[in-house]
Order: structure tokens, then C-alpha cells, then sequence
């Protein structure tokens, strides 16, 4: 017992230590980012003299609005192919010198974008509910709390994750070491969506700076306003810390921006649609740089009848609604089985019909607006092809007092039942507040079901038994899976992320996100250098001995003999082998005189 008391005082003393270091705040420097062009009275029901009219036609400029008012917010470059080049020219400059930051450089800058966030939460979300027509709840939810994770998780685990990883090195190698490093790609290229304007800036942007790249990130033509704001907080934290300049770019433009990206990178992150997917692969496919695509999902999200049924509405409305179904991962199939469907189903239109969409900065709305143009022309047309074939719709919510301009950018929330797989509804995204229910009677045959699809993002699964949600989970051909829970896994950003199928390959977040920003090395050397080395053993010194192959054949079974008796022998062989001096090859030739 006397041995233990000392370790048992190092460790309560080293937790108390901890724990008082928690206490020390943090010296961050503050930073200050010019807002005085996109400060708002926030009065969003309030007459504006200038209602964006918008045009079909992609010109030289990506023209920016308000969805919720149609309001004009102002315009920015639609960058040309040699402009998109120079911009990753200056980015390349800038990565070969921020290669060489230490990790408490880089740290540092986390730290101060850290701040920066809960200090600024108001502004952001403000930013992002004006540019894409989301609420300032949905915001909160999907734009500041997710990248303070990510932030928190590298600040805690990433340099961990970087640090050069020491492998097992085999029995033919035992006097080696082997390990492998991660180093920087170079110039890091992203091409992302609308529905989270900040935190699709900013989750590759912190892997891949924090692993040493630059980034360069196109941002939709459909929330460039927002995003070219919060370039300026990048920029600004970068600048605090010593950054070379132009290490993080955000350009805009439309699609032969995004092309000359993809053709002037190293690697390529693209979120958005499985079409404009597989563009960027043949586009990549020129260069060979390595693709990460996240191309949206048709989530299935499972009740079995064992379940707490109000509880597990209020979630699959969350899951369904949030921000107009600008999702990251929305819940677009539901599955309810027989003995609680009809339960279910009042529940959600209780709650649907409760619901309310209006501009979201003007007065108390539960949904925003949608985001692009002429999607709820889409959705609509979605569920009239489900009634069409037999569905009914048992309840929609309600819009609240909008301008006349903006009425095309909403939709009110939507519940339709007798839906089945024959249905539009059940087999394309639709990215709208529309939750199609549709019974089951088993496990196996809630597993068809949700298999039944081109997608495989996520999935969520609730039961009462824990065991049967996991099994039934561990069946479905997905990405990730929330256990009695929708999206969880996201907010976990240890964890990857990432879809199959129709929804992409490849992942960000999480270690092996991280590590997707790195060129993985293998390196092997000398564990006793310089007392071993490698010696080519005599019988296979060039030129080859008759028993060449003999000791080669001697060696494997000594190494990797099934029965040890048999390896032994194989052993003595090989000494006895290496312990004869066999005359050299007499050869063939002429000896010249």
C-alpha cells in the first residue's frame, strides 16, 4: 500500500492543478471587425425602397437579397477563370510560410475566432438569418454552436491527431520503427452550400488551416453576402496572430468560378447536389487531386411503437422544419410503425399546425423563408405528384405577414400521409419543411424501406429497447446514425462526416476530416541505428546462390509458420543456410585476355 500513497497523491494533485488552470481565464486578444456595412435596424417588416427583382440570367455579378423581404443587400464579382487562379497563387505564397507555425500559433488563432463567436453570437446569426431566411434559433443551432464544437474539439484533440502516429512494424521488421507522418497538402479548395452560410465557411476552413494548408472557398451565389463578411472575421483573427496574408480566400462567382478552383488546387471539398458532384469529379479527375463530396441526403427517421410518442414528435418536427429544411442532414422520410401511427400523426400536426413562417428578424416565427428562388415552385410539385398517387395532406402551418415581393419565398410547413415509394416525395431531397409519414410493420420491413434510396447520409432510430434501435440502425446503408436522437452525431466532432451512395464519399470533422487535409507519409527506419542496419542476407546477394530460393522459402515458414515446431525447424534450416559459404557461380563467359 506504502507504493500507491505517492501516485496517488501525484494524480489528486495533478487534477487540482487542472482544474485551477480551467479557472485562469484565457488571455485572448480581443479582435475588431468592421461591421458598418452590414448593420441592420433589424426591422425586417419595415418598407424598403429597393426590392430585389431577380433575373435568370448569371451576368459579372452575384446579386445578394434578403429571402424573407426580397430585400437588396448589393452585389459582388463573379471571379473569372484567371482571377480564380491568381487568388491560389497568393494562397499557395501564403501556405509555404504558415506550414512552418508552430501549433500554439495556431491554437491561438482558434482561440480568438473562439472568442470572437460568443462575443458576436447577435451579429452572426443576424448575418446568416438575413442572407439565407433562416431564424435566429436555427442559426444559433446549426451556425455558432456547431463551430464553437469544432473549434473546442481541435483546440482539445487536434494537434494530437497531427502528431506523427507509430504503427507495429511486422516480424520481418522488428528492427524497425514505423510510423506515419502528416504533413500539409498545399492549397486546400472548397466549394460549398447555402443552408449554413458560417459554419460551411468555417468547418473546412479550421481543418484545413489548422493542419497547415491555406484554403480558398467558393461560397453559393445564393449566401455570398453573408459569406464574404465573415471572411473579415477570418482574416482579422489571422492578422492577430502573425498570419501570412491571403491564407484564407473566399471568392464568388457561379459555375466556371467553382471550375477553375477545382482545376487550380490540391485537394477539393464540395457540399451541394449530386449533379454539380460528379461535375467536380470529372473535373478533378484532370488533375488526380483528392475529392471530399457531401452531396445531401434523404434521412430516414424510424418510430417502432415502443416509444414516448409526443417526445418523439417534437424531434422529428425539429428535425423536419428547422430552417425551412435547410438541414444539413434533414429528416425527410418518416417511418412510424402501425401501432402508433395514428398517435404519431396527431402529435406532429398538433405541432405542425402551431408553427408559423414569416421574416424572421421581424417579429416572433418559428420558420424562416427558403432560401433560393423558385423552390417552393419544386416543393410543391413534389407533394402534388404524392397526391397525385394517393397521398392527403392532414395539415400545413401557417405564414405570417410578409411583403408582397417575398410571397414565392415560402412554404408552410406540410404534413402528408399514405405516402409510399412510388412517390417523388419519398425518393428526391426535397429540402423543405414537407414530413411525409408512412407506416411499417416490422423491423425487416422498416429496413427495406429505408435502404430504399438513392441517399445514404444519415439515419435516426427510436425505440425503447436501445439494442433494438442499434440493430436496426446498424442494417441501414448510411453515413452516420442517431440513436433515440436526430443529428446527434454532428454536434459530436470527434466523429466523421459523411454520406454513401448518391450522397457522396469521403468525410470531414472528425479525425479521419482532419487527416483528409494531410499528405499521409509512411516512414520507416532503423530502430538501433547505426548498431543494425539492413544486411540482403548471402544466398540472396546478387550474384543469387543455387539455395537462394531454399532460404527464402526457410524464412517464411519461419516467420509466419502456423505451428511452432514447424517454424523452428524451419529456423535451423536458415541458420544452416546462412552458416555454409557456397562457392560462387562459375560463369559461363569467356574471360577476355
Amino acid at each position: 500500500m506504502a507504493f500507491w500513497w505517492p501516485l496517488i497523491v501525484i494524480a489528486i494533485a495533478f487534477a487540482i492543478c487542472k482544474l485551477l488552470l480551467m479557472l485562469i481565464p484565457d488571455n485572448v486578444p480581443s479582435i475588431d471587425v468592421d461591421t458598418s456595412d452590414v448593420l441592420d435596424d433589424g426591422n425586417q417588416a419595415k418598407d424598403n425602397s429597393f426590392i430585389y427583382i431577380p433575373s435568370r440570367r448569371h451576368t459579372d455579378k452575384v446579386q445578394c437579397y434578403e429571402p424573407a423581404t426580397m430585400k437588396y443587400l448589393g452585389y459582388f464579382p463573379a471571379l473569372k477563370p484567371d482571377e480564380v487562379k491568381e487568388r491560389v497563387v497568393q494562397a499557395r505564397k501564403a501556405q509555404k510560410i504558415w506550414a512552418k507555425s508552430s501549433f500554439k500559433q495556431r491554437r491561438l488563432f482558434l482561440r480568438i475566432l473562439l472568442k470572437y463567436i460568443i462575443e458576436h453570437q447577435d451579429l452572426i446569426c443576424n448575418i446568416s438569418s438575413r442572407d439565407t431566411g433562416k431564424t435566429m434559433v436555427d442559426a444559433s443551432l446549426g451556425e455558432i454552436m456547431t463551430t464553437c464544437e469544432k473549434i473546442h474539439w481541435l483546440l482539445s484533440e487536434g494537434e494530437k491527431w497531427l502528431k506523427p502516429e507509430y504503427r507495429s512494424c511486422g516480424r520481418s521488421m522488428l528492427h524497425k520503427v514505423a510510423k506515419v507522418e502528416f504533413s500539409p497538402l498545399g492549397v486546400v479548395g472548397a466549394i460549398v452550400s447555402w443552408n449554413y452560410p458560417f459554419h460551411n465557411i468555417f468547418n473546412p476552413m479550421l481543418a484545413a488551416v489548422f493542419s497547415g494548408n491555406s484554403i480558398v472557398i467558393k461560397v453559393s451565389e445564393h449566401a455570398s453576402w453573408s459569406g464574404c463578411f465573415y471572411l473579415r472575421i477570418i482574416q482579422t483573427a489571422l492578422a492577430a496572430v502573425g498570419a501570412p496574408e491571403n491564407l484564407v480566400e473566399v471568392i464568388t462567382g457561379f459555375a466556371e468560378t467553382g471550375e477553375a478552383l477545382v482545376s487550380s488546387v490540391d485537394k477539393i471539398i464540395f457540399v451541394g447536389s449530386p449533379g454539380v458532384g460528379k461535375k467536380i469529379m470529372r473535373s478533378a479527375s484532370d488533375t488526380l487531386i483528392p475529392v471530399t463530396l457531401e452531396l445531401g441526403g434523404k434521412d430516414a427517421f424510424i418510430v417502432c411503437e415502443d416509444v414516448d410518442v409526443p417526445h418523439v414528435a417534437q424531434i422529428a418536427a425539429r428535425g423536419a422544419l428547422q430552417s425551412s429544411g435547410q438541414n444539413c442532414a434533414g429528416a425527410e422520410r418518416f417511418y412510424v410503425h402501425k401501432d402508433v401511427y395514428s398517435s404519431f400523426v396527431a402529435e406532429v400536426v398538433k405541432i405542425v399546425k402551431s408553427v408559423t413562417a414569416g421574416p424572421p428578424l421581424s417579429g416572433k416565427y418559428d420558420m424562416g423563408a427558403i432560401c433560393m428562388q423558385e423552390h417552393s415552385e419544386r416543393l410543391q410539385y413534389l407533394v402534388n405528384d404524392a397526391l397525385d398517387k394517393g397521398a392527403e395532406i392532414v395539415a400545413r402551418g401557417s405564414v405570417g405577414n410578409i411583403g408582397e415581393g417575398a410571397v414565392d419565398q415560402y412554404f408552410p410547413p406540410t404534413v402528408v400521409v399514405n405516402v409510399n415509394h412510388t412517390m417523388k416525395l419519398m425518393q428526391e431531397e426535397a429540402f423543405g419543411p414537407i414530413l411525409p409519414i408512412m407506416k411499417f410493420s416490422s423491423d425487416e420491413e422498416v429496413v427495406q424501406l429505408a435502404n430504399d434510396s438513392s441517399y445514404g447520409l444519415g439515419c435516426a432510430v427510436f425505440s425503447g429497447s436501445q439494442r433494438r434501435a442499434r440493430h436496426i440502425a446498424s442494417q441501414l446503408h448510411c453515413g452516420g446514425a442517431a440513436i433515440n436522437d436526430f443529428a446527434s452525431n454532428y454536434m459530436c466532432q470527434s466523429l466523421p462526416f459523411g454520406g454513401v451512395k448518391d450522397s457522396g464519399f469521403g468525410r470531414f470533422a472528425g479525425i479521419e476530416g482532419l487527416r483528409a487535409c494531410c499528405l499521409v507519409k509512411s516512414v520507416v527506419e532503423d530502430r538501433w541505428w547505426p548498431f543494425i542496419k539492413t544486411k540482403i542476407p548471402k544466398p540472396i546477394q546478387y550474384p543469387i546462390a543455387e539455395n537462394g530460393f531454399e532460404f527464402q522459402e526457410s524464412l517464411v515458414h519461419t516467420l509466419y509458420g502456423l505451428n511452432i515446431w514447424d517454424r523452428l525447424r524451419a529456423l535451423v534450416n536458415v541458420l544452416k543456410i546462412l552458416s555454409e559459404q557456397p562457392p560462387a557461380p562459375t560463369s559461363n563467359r569467356r574471360r577476355s585476355d
